[in-house]
């Protein structure tokens, strides 16, 4: 699909494992890239979780559609242990992406059998992961890892997503 404008948007998502959030949202149609690493909230600066940031096509994908995306393929509803370390968040840019994200939340809660725990953050700061960890499924489909975690999200996101996956990335 052709760009009707060059106009790009970024959000920070967080909630799992940053390479399986880089997996999934690098197979979404909109998407130009992911940039996969550990994301501050403006409440928390010091305090880094991993996650990606995407840059975005609005024109192409909303934000919407891509917290349906990102709430659907972490546990968004679970308070674990490791909420530490992957906390289920939306880092938002501006004043009007937070109040679209909480709306979008809002709208999918119905979803969701149990509370959705996710988070609605302003944007502190990011920090991009080594070289030899980025792209990680691309570099890795056959690891265990991708085998166990990231090919059966990725089957989530083509079974519950369809329309929003790039072309190339429908075989996954």
């Amino acid at each position: 699909m052709e760009h009707t404008s060059d106009t790009k948007d970024r959000v920070g998502l967080g909630g799992s494992c940053h390479w399986c959030t880089e997996a999934i949202f690098q197979s979404l149609r909109g998407v130009e890239q992911v940039q996969q690493g550990w994301l501050s909230a403006h409440d928390a600066p010091a305090t880094f979780s991993e996650g990606v940031l995407v840059s975005f096509f609005p024109d192409e994908i909303s934000l919407a559609d891509l917290i349906a995306v990102h709430l659907y393929t972490h546990s968004c509803t679970s308070n674990h242990s490791m909420r530490g370390k992957y906390r289920s968040a939306i880092y938002t840019f501006s004043q009007a992406q937070a109040l679209l994200a909480s709306s979008a939340m809002t709208a999918l809660q119905a979803d969701f059998e149990q509370k959705i725990i996710t988070e609605v953050c302003q944007y502190e700061a990011f920090k991009e992961n080594t070289v030899e960890y980025q792209n990680y499924f691309l570099q890795n489909p056959e690891r265990p890892f991708c085998q166990n975690y990231i090919h059966p999200k990725l089957r989530l996101l083509r079974h519950k997503f369809a329309q929003l996956v790039k072309q190339d990335k429908l075989a996954l």
